[in-house]
């Protein structure tokens, strides 16, 4: 279990996982330029959401931990097709390369396009400001707030009611 900040009983960690594999075609121009064409690219995602609880931790709290593992699973539903979405803007895409090896430079254009839908899906795929609101309206399983309707408030309403994340937010519930 990792160590909890003051005032923590447990902890949910959802860690969104994503690796984009791309492939080209590269056409000649001479012995050492080419143009590299994106023809396909595959996504891969995954994500593992793990809860620590203590033995002694009451019901709510377990409940409040299942309400952080409902986001994560929210935002995971359409996961695919923000993938598909962000993958599908470098289709076609063309770029020239040049070096004493063409195979060498046009693998490397493949992992750096890769590296981009990557980092452009992590950063889009944001379900942190929804978890922020979900814990500002328990506060954090303290009040009587039932989970299912935190939930359900804080998808429907982040983009409205989001706090702002801190310093100490992100330190302290880092979902």
């Amino acid at each position: 279990m990792p160590p909890l900040s003051a005032g923590e009983n447990a902890e949910c960690v959802s860690d969104f996982s994503a690796n984009a594999n791309v492939g080209g075609q590269t056409r000649r121009t001479d012995a050492t330029h080419g143009t590299l064409t994106i023809t396909q690219i595959n996504v891969t995602l995954q994500l593992n959401i793990t809860i620590w609880v203590p033995t002694e931790v009451t019901q709510r709290v377990t409940d409040h931990e299942g309400g952080h593992r409902q986001i994560s699973e929210y935002y995971y539903q359409n996961a695919d097709k923000l993938a598909a979405r962000i993958a599908s803007s470098y289709m076609g895409r063309q770029v020239q390369v040049t070096g004493t090896d063409l195979n060498a430079a046009s693998m490397d254009a493949l992992k750096q396009f890769g590296a981009e839908i990557t980092e452009e899906y992590d950063r889009e795929l944001n379900p942190e400001p929804t978890q922020l609101l979900y814990d500002s309206i328990t506060d954090h399983s303290r009040n009587d707030v039932a989970v299912q309707d935190a939930v359900e408030h804080s998808l429907k309403n982040v983009s409205m009611e989001s706090p702002q994340p801190t310093g100490a937010d992100q330190q302290q519930d880092p979902r």
